[in-house]
């Protein structure tokens, strides 16, 4: 995927869309997947991804709502991550089937750095 059309779906107003759009733009890295695989699959996995976060004291900005939103997708999804440039920061995208819309986006900030247990 070109990064202009890329950039063209990334209109949201949800911060992790804000973010992701400012970071492609800054000279990020990026990569999108040609092949789909189901929603649910997706939402499966990064739903238990968030919980492990949370359970390490890291929230991740737009992650619950991102496996909301790929639950609710009936249709296959894409997937992409785009990583700024100094690496501090990376953006999950669930893309349409086609790769024509955005169905949700989340990130966080690298590296990930777990809390010491108390």
């Amino acid at each position: 995927m070109e990064r202009h059309v890329l950039e063209s779906l990334l209109t949201g107003d949800d911060e992790a869309s804000v973010i992701a759009l400012a970071t492609l733009r800054s000279g990020a890295t990026y990569w999108v997947t040609d092949r789909a695989q189901p929603a649910g699959q997706h939402a499966g996995v990064f739903k238990g991804r968030l919980q492990r976060m949370r359970k390490h004291g890291l929230e991740p900005l737009g992650l619950e709502r991102a496996v909301q939103l790929v639950s609710e997708h009936d249709r296959p999804v894409r997937t992409g991550m785009i990583d700024s440039a100094d690496r501090t920061w990376t953006t999950l995208l669930f893309l349409t089937e086609d790769g024509s819309a955005l169905v949700a986006c989340a990130g966080w900030r690298l590296p990930l750095v777990r809390k010491p247990p108390l």
